[in-house]
Parts: structure tokens; C-alpha cells; sequence
């Protein structure tokens, strides 16, 4: 069975908000989904695959991860061949693009696992409709303790601010915090200091305001290449 110490940041961060009864978000779709993509982005970052430069991505071992989705999330971010002239992917950039491609791609494996169960109906007969329910409630609850623990010992590894700025990314501070108005703010400090935090947060915001990207493959404003 898997235990909550051996999940990757996208797994943790898709079961902390996953409401366990009604198996949907306790925030809007698209923000867990763009949390989703920034939480590989800070994994990758976490085992020394990429770094930020500029707000750009910047591959600095393009070995495989162990993990077959974080090697195949890799993948996506290929360093520029010799003599490129075009930069590395913006880190909002990606986001943007890879959101609903990603978050697919792990609840797709949660479930696989059997870490999730997924209940499917059909809106108007056609469209799908997932939910998606922890098998072992014992796993999510324990992710959410380990958060508390790590909230009200401050946040002291810095894998704890990530998840925290994540956290915080896609509004679920107010829902997930123990510590009321002083944890949101530390939450929201810790989200301005965390570049794959911040990356999640502007995404975010277009999308409230109906500015987001098109997609994971295309789309975006011309001066983001």
C-alpha cells in the first residue's frame, strides 16, 4: 500500500484538496489542475532535475526520475538543442499550457494505484464527470495531518513551504489552515518566495479574470516564447 511519505508533491497536494466525500476539489477545477502542474515543477526542482532562471525554467539533468510521471514531466522540458536560439519555457508558461494535461496524467495513476477510486457519470449523456474518492481514507487524512504538523512547527524543510505556497496558490489557505488569519498570511508569504508557487498563483488569476492559456501545446501571449 503506498504510505503519504512516499508521494510525490502533485499527489499530496490533489489529496489535501480533494473534499473525501463529495470526491471534487474544495477549490475551482482548473486552480488544483494548475497547482497539479506547479507542484511537478517544485518536485523536479526538489530532486535537482531543473531550476528557475528568470523566471524561466532552466534543465539542469535531464536523466530520468525514478518515477515514470515525473520522468515523462521532464520530458516536456527538454533543455534547447546546441545552437537554439529560443529561451527555456516561462514557468507560468508551462503551467499554463500543461495544467489539465498533468492532473490528468495523476489522478489517472492515483487511481490506477488504488490510491483514488473514481466515479464517472455523463453530463447530458456525453461529457464525463469525475469524482474521485480516497480508497485508504487512513492515506488522505494522514497527508493532512502531516500539513498541520508542518504548519505549526513553522514550516521547517523547505518541501513543507512549497506545499504550503501551493496551498496557498490555489485558495485553499483559508480551508486547510489551523492557525486562522496568521497561518493564510504565512501561507501567502511563503507563495510570493516560491517561484513554482508564483507561477500557479498568476495562472490562477488570468483565469479569474478569463485570461488564461489555450492549453497545453499552444496559446499564450507571443512574448512568452
Amino acid at each position: 500500500m503506498t504510505s503519504s511519505s512516499a508521494l510525490t508533491l502533485p499527489e499530496e497536494l490533489i489529496l489535501l484538496a480533494l473534499d473525501p466525500d463529495r470526491g471534487k476539489p474544495m477549490c475551482e477545477a482548473r486552480d488544483l489542475a494548475y497547482g497539479t502542474a506547479g507542484a511537478v515543477l517544485a518536485e523536479l526542482e526538489l530532486q535537482g532535475r531543473i531550476r528557475e532562471e528568470n523566471g524561466r525554467v532552466q534543465v539542469v539533468n535531464p536523466l530520468d526520475p525514478a518515477d515514470p510521471l515525473l520522468a515523462a514531466m521532464l520530458r516536456t522540458l527538454d533543455p534547447p538543442a546546441k545552437g537554439r536560439r529560443r529561451s527555456a519555457i516561462r514557468a507560468r508558461r508551462w503551467v499554463g499550457d500543461y495544467d489539465r494535461y498533468v492532473q490528468e496524467k495523476y489522478l489517472d495513476s492515483l487511481v490506477e494505484r488504488f490510491v483514488l477510486s473514481r466515479e464517472t457519470r455523463r453530463f447530458l449523456g456525453v461529457l464525463p464527470n469525475h469524482r474521485h474518492f480516497p480508497v485508504v481514507p487512513d492515506l488522505a487524512r494522514d497527508v493532512l495531518d502531516r500539513f498541520a504538523a508542518a504548519e505549526a512547527a513553522g514550516y521547517p524543510h523547505h518541501r513543507d513551504r512549497v506545499l504550503g505556497a501551493l496551498v496557498s496558490a490555489i485558495g485553499l489557505a483559508d480551508d486547510l489552515t489551523r492557525l486562522g488569519r496568521t497561518g493564510r498570511t504565512v501561507m501567502k508569504v511563503m507563495r510570493a518566495s516560491e517561484w513554482t508557487a508564483s507561477a500557479v498563483h498568476y495562472n490562477v488569476q488570468q483565469n479569474e479574470s478569463g485570461n488564461g492559456w489555450s492549453g497545453y501545446g499552444g496559446g499564450g501571449d507571443k512574448d512568452e516564447d
